[in-house]
């Protein structure tokens, strides 16, 4: 007798691959997101875009020879911009991957279905689903590195825009006719709050350059009152909060949530913003809004690529009695 039963029981597991610039962060996760097994992939070293395919493929298979039931499907978290499977471009730190149908060519090599969205997107919705924002319904992401990335999640729901293509929220424009941003534009959030930013403004003050310094470093000085530090952070978290009002007096999310290695520098970081944020966001806006710091740190990602499997998969198991 065969019995069928759908993805919604606690057996269900998902691959989740999160796909860096030097690595792949890969793992097993189930509904619950319990990571099973989880390992790193160095990539780095592959030179072409089909040797970083056929390693996400092998991840793929060394994932799933973890279970022997039937997994739902693969979640990929891809830099850049994806549009229904297809990478469309903006992988910078990769070779290739242009206007490349990736998920069609992982589901021909592995046989599972796969889904793939932007990176950054994915580690807000796993925030959502797992971590800081789990009791919440709409929530914005940001992360704060190298640049700013971000995502929107409205109704337990990634939301990218029409097609996808939207949800930079690195890019909002704060200074018109402002600094050059790697984007192409001027004057984004991202060109006067990522750590990139942060490290030229401090450097550009001290003459330091900027190799030898980090966001660690800076806080640091920040923490024991060093004049440029000082007023460098005090610059980023003005600048900082002037995006995240905004992204409150259009979303009214119940939460903000802060990622990024620069988030972990001690509740002082999100005290400060949320001082400011308050005086710049509409009260009736902000009123049910709360800013928090992420949860999952590393595993954010690979936790929403498998949630992003479990929220838009839907496969048939067969259990034979």
């Amino acid at each position: 007798m065969i019995n069928l039963y759908n993805a919604e029981l606690p057996s269900s597991y998902a691959v989740g691959i999160d796909v860096g610039g030097t690595s792949l962060k890969c793992g097993l996760v189930d509904k619950k997101g319990k990571i099973l097994h989880s390992f790193l992939v160095p990539i780095q070293n592959a030179g072409t875009q089909e040797e970083i395919i056929q390693l996400i493929a092998d991840a793929i298979r060394q994932c799933t020879l973890q279970v022997k039931k039937t997994i739902t499907g693969v979640g990929i978290g891809f830099p850049g911009l994806v549009e229904n499977g297809v990478i469309i471009g903006g992988a910078d730190n990769l070779p290739g991957f242009q206007k490349l149908p990736l998920a069609n060519i992982l589901k021909e090599l592995t046989g599972h279905p796969i889904v793939i969205d932007n990176d950054a997107n994915l580690m807000g919705l796993g925030e959502l689903t797992y971590g800081a924002a789990k009791d919440c319904t709409d929530a914005v992401f940001l992360t704060v590195g190298t640049g700013i990335g971000g995502a929107i999640m409205i109704n337990k729901k990634l939301y990218g825009g029409f097609n996808n293509r939207g949800g930079e929220l690195g890019h909002i424009i704060i200074q018109q006719n402002g600094l050059a941003c790697n984007c192409g534009g001027r004057g984004c959030l991202e060109a006067y709050a990522s750590v990139s930013a942060l490290i030229e403004d401090y450097t550009s003050k001290n003459k330091l350059s900027s190799k030898e310094i980090d966001g660690r470093y800076i806080i640091e000085k920040y923490r024991i009152g060093e004049e440029h530090a000082v007023c460098a952070m005090e610059r980023h978290f003005d600048y900082l909060a002037a995006g995240i009002a905004s992204f409150i007096n259009i979303c009214s999310p119940q939460k903000v949530i802060i990622g990024g290695g620069i988030s972990e520098a001690g509740t002082f970081y999100i005290d400060e913003l949320r001082q400011r944020v308050k005086s710049l966001s509409i009260p009736a806006a902000s009123v049910h809004t709360q800013i928090v710091s992420a949860e999952l740190g590393n595993n954010a990602g690979m936790l929403g690529c498998s949630a992003n499997v479990f929220q838009k998969l839907k496969i048939q198991h067969y259990e034979t009695k």
